[in-house]
């Protein structure tokens, strides 16, 4: 299943969502610091429920530290300037989903990595703000488990 990267979360409660997001759909959710909140934030845990438990996540101390653990990954870095919509790709177990904070989106530091694989978007109206970052977790993330056949989903 591929992985859902949150780069520098800020909003404790999206990061809360993408906990109940990975526990439903088995997909590990990897969060690179820093952080805008701690872990153990009520706002978190109210947010994820009881999905904690349910869920795989981990926490590395920067982008590097997670690409190293992943060296044959690719990575699709999700951004309003993106070139690929995330309906055009053809979506790997081994594909790193990389998001970027709220609200700035990815840094063009980060989008100029040599390991970003392609630069995808998610097709909005014209003049709008962007999506929630979990609402654009979801979208890719179902989108990626329903190209790779549902495996274990009822």
């Amino acid at each position: 299943m591929p992985r859902i990267v949150f780069h520098e979360p800020r909003i404790p409660q999206n990061t809360g969502n993408a906990i109940r997001l990975a526990a439903v759909t088995g997909a590990a959710l990897h969060l690179v610091e820093p952080l805008g909140f701690d872990l153990s934030e009520p706002r978190l845990r109210r947010a994820g429920l009881d999905y904690h438990d349910l869920a795989h996540v981990v926490v590395h101390p920067d982008l590097d530290a997670l690409l190293d653990e992943s060296p044959d990954a690719r990575v699709l870095a999700f951004t309003t300037r993106g070139t690929v919509r995330y309906s055009d790709i053809e979506y790997r177990p081994t594909d790193l989903l990389l998001f970027g904070p709220e609200p700035t989106g990815l840094a063009p530091e980060v989008l100029a990595h040599p390991r970003v694989t392609a630069e995808v978007k998610i097709p909005m109206l014209p003049s709008r703000r962007s999506l929630n970052l979990t609402s654009s977790a979801s979208i890719v993330i179902y989108e990626a488990w329903r190209q790779i056949g549902f495996p274990d989903g009822v």
